[in-house]
C-alpha cells in the first residue's frame, strides 16, 4: 500500500482545495516544508537560506484570510510557499545571485513577480541556489556550493536553476519561481522529473530579475504538475510599465485552457533535433511520448529548422555580449563586495577579480571580445542576423504544426564533476534549448520516462507560437493526465 503523500509533496492544486475546505491550515503546511528542508536539505542544497519566521508570518496572514472567507479564486495561491531563484529581488531578502561580488547586499525592492505571487497570497520564501549569475548548466558554479540532484546524489539537478528544480522535487516547496535564458527553466526540470515553463519573452515582467542577457531572460515557474504551473504562470504574466520589453497582450485563463481535447493538434518533429548525440534511453522515451500523443489524436508533422546548427554559436555570442554589459555594474564601488586598491582602476580590478567565479568570468571575457572594435561586425551583428533566421524557422513551422516536440536534454542527470573541465560538452547540454530563447517563444519541459540503470528522469519538451501558452499547457496537460510519470518521487523526497 502506498503511505500518504506528506503537505509537502501535494501539489498547489490539492492543498488550495484542503486549506479551502479547512483541513490543514497555511502555518501547517509551511510547517511540512520547513521540516522537509531539515530532513533533506543538508543533502540537496537546494535552498542557499530562508527566513523561517518572514515566512511564518505570512502563512498566518493566509489563515486569517482563509478565515474570513477569502477563496483561491479571489487569491489562487492563498498559503501555498513558493521558492525563489537568487536572481529575483524580495524586498528586506538577500539578493547575491549565487555570486560572492555582492556580498551582504539585501534587496531594497521586490520584483514585480513577487508582489504578483504575494497578491494572489502566495508564502514566499527561501533563496534557491544556482549558477553564478545564472551562468551554467549543473548548479556548480555558485559560490553557496553545489546543488545535488534528488534522484541522485552524486549527479547535478541541471541548471542555472537547479535550486529551483530540486527544492520542488524534493518537497521543500510546493512551487518555485526560475529564470530562463537559454534553458535554465528546462533542462533542470527534465533532470529532476517536474515541470518547468518558459513563457513567451515579454510575457512575464523581467522588472526585479538581474539580468544575464536581457533580450533573452525570462522567469518561468517550476510544479510537480501542469495544473500547478498554470495557475503560477496565469497569476505572473501580464504587462508592466517598469519593464520596457513587456507585452500588453491580454492574459487567457490557462486552468480553462487544459481542459480542452488535443485531438487534431498537430505536433511538429524537427528532423534536425534527433542528433547523433542524443542518448538511446532519452531517444526511446519521447518517441514513445510521440506514440502516446497520437493516441490522443494528435497529428504527427515533420518539420525542418534549418539553421538549428548556428543555435549554440550563436546563442554564446548574443548572451555573453550581453552579460558583459550588464554585469559591468558590479565594481564594488556602488554596493557589494569591495576589495580595496592603490586606486579606482585597482579596486575595481581586485573586486571583479576575487567577486566573479570562473565561468562568470569566461563570459565576460568572451562578450567583450565580441563587441570589441573590429570584432563587433564579424561576431555579434552576424550572430543578431543569424537569430533573425532562427526564429523565422520557428515562425514558418508554425504556420504548418500548433506546436512543437523535441527532447528537452541529450541525456539525463549527469554526473557531479563530469562537464566541469570541458565547457563546450556543458554548453551542449542545452543544445535543445536555447533556440527557443533565440526565437522568443515559450517552452515547457514535463517527465516522459526514466533511464533504467540508475532510474533518472527524461524530459520531454514542448515548444509553442509566441504566446502560444495555453496550447503547450493543454497538449503537456493531456499527455501527463494520461501517463503516471509525474507520480514518481524522487529517494531523497522521502529521506
Amino acid at each position: 500500500m502506498t503511505a500518504p503523500l506528506k503537505l509537502s509533496q501535494q501539489t498547489v492544486s490539492q492543498l488550495a482545495g484542503r486549506l479551502c475546505r479547512r483541513e490543514v491550515s497555511a502555518r501547517e503546511v509551511l510547517v511540512g516544508c520547513l521540516e522537509q528542508i531539515q530532513r533533506v536539505d543538508g543533502r540537496i542544497h537546494a535552498f542557499i537560506s530562508y527566513d523561517a519566521a518572514d515566512a511564518m508570518a505570512q502563512a498566518e496572514a493566509a489563515d486569517k484570510a482563509l478565515a474570513a472567507g477569502v477563496t483561491h479564486r479571489e487569491k489562487p495561491l492563498l498559503g501555498i510557499p513558493v521558492g525563489i531563484k537568487d536572481v529575483i529581488a524580495v524586498r528586506d531578502q538577500p539578493l547575491n545571485c549565487g555570486s560572492k561580488i555582492l556580498g551582504q547586499f539585501i534587496s531594497p525592492y521586490s520584483a514585480t513577480v513577487i508582489e504578483k505571487l504575494k497578491a494572489a497570497g502566495a508564502v514566499v520564501f527561501g533563496r534557491l541556489n544556482m549558477d553564478e549569475f545564472a551562468m551554467g548548466s549543473s548548479t556548480e558554479n555558485s559560490a553557496f556550493g553545489v546543488t545535488r540532484n534528488p534522484w541522485d546524489l552524486t549527479r547535478t539537478p541541471g541548471g542555472s536553476s537547479g535550486g529551483s528544480a530540486a527544492a520542488v522535487a524534493a518537497g521543500e516547496c510546493i512551487a518555485s519561481l526560475g529564470s530562463d535564458t537559454g534553458g535554465s527553466i528546462r533542462q533542470p526540470a527534465a533532470l529532476c522529473g517536474c515541470i518547468g515553463f518558459k513563457p513567451t519573452y515579454g510575457r512575464v515582467s523581467r522588472y526585479g530579475l538581474t539580468a544575464f542577457a536581457s533580450s533573452l531572460d525570462q522567469i518561468g515557474p517550476f510544479a510537480r504538475e501542469v495544473r500547478d504551473v498554470a495557475t503560477v504562470l496565469g497569476v505572473i504574466s501580464g504587462h508592466d510599465p517598469r519593464d520596457s520589453t513587456s507585452v500588453p497582450v491580454p492574459v487567457p485563463d490557462y486552468g480553462a485552457a487544459l481542459q480542452n481535447p488535443i485531438k487534431g493538434l498537430k505536433l511538429g518533429l524537427p528532423k534536425e533535433y534527433m542528433i547523433g548525440g542524443l542518448n538511446a534511453e532519452v531517444s526511446a522515451a519521447v518517441q514513445a511520448a510521440v506514440k502516446q500523443f497520437e493516441k490522443l489524436g494528435a497529428e504527427m508533422v515533420e518539420v525542418s529548422l534549418p539553421h538549428t546548427d548556428y543555435a549554440v554559436a550563436v546563442y554564446y555570442i548574443v548572451a555573453t555580449a550581453e552579460a558583459s554589459a550588464n554585469l559591468a555594474r558590479f565594481d564594488g564601488i556602488r554596493y557589494g563586495a569591495r576589495v580595496d586598491g592603490v586606486d579606482p582602476t585597482d579596486l575595481y580590478c581586485k573586486t571583479r577579480g576575487a567577486g566573479f567565479g570562473a565561468e562568470v568570468k569566461r563570459r565576460i571575457i568572451l562578450g567583450a571580445y565580441v563587441l570589441s572594435s573590429g570584432y563587433h561586425d564579424a561576431y555579434y551583428l552576424r550572430a543578431q542576423k543569424v537569430r533573425t533566421l532562427i526564429r523565422r524557422d520557428f515562425l514558418e513551422a508554425f504556420e504548418k504544426v500548433d506546436a512543437i516536440i523535441t527532447p528537452t536534454s541529450p541525456t539525463a542527470a549527469f554526473k557531479i564533476g563530469e562537464k566541469t573541465d570541458n565547457p563546450l560538452q556543458m554548453y551542449l547540454s542545452d543544445i535543445f534549448t536555447i533556440s527557443c530563447n533565440l526565437a522568443g517563444i515559450c517552452g515547457l519541459s514535463l517527465p516522459c520516462g526514466f533511464t533504467a540503470s540508475p532510474k533518472l528522469p527524461i524530459g520531454l519538451q514542448l515548444l509553442g507560437k509566441p504566446f502560444g501558452e495555453e496550447t503547450i499547457l493543454q497538449l503537456a496537460h493531456a499527455y501527463e493526465q494520461s501517463t503516471a510519470w509525474h507520480k514518481e518521487l524522487p529517494p531523497e523526497t522521502t529521506g
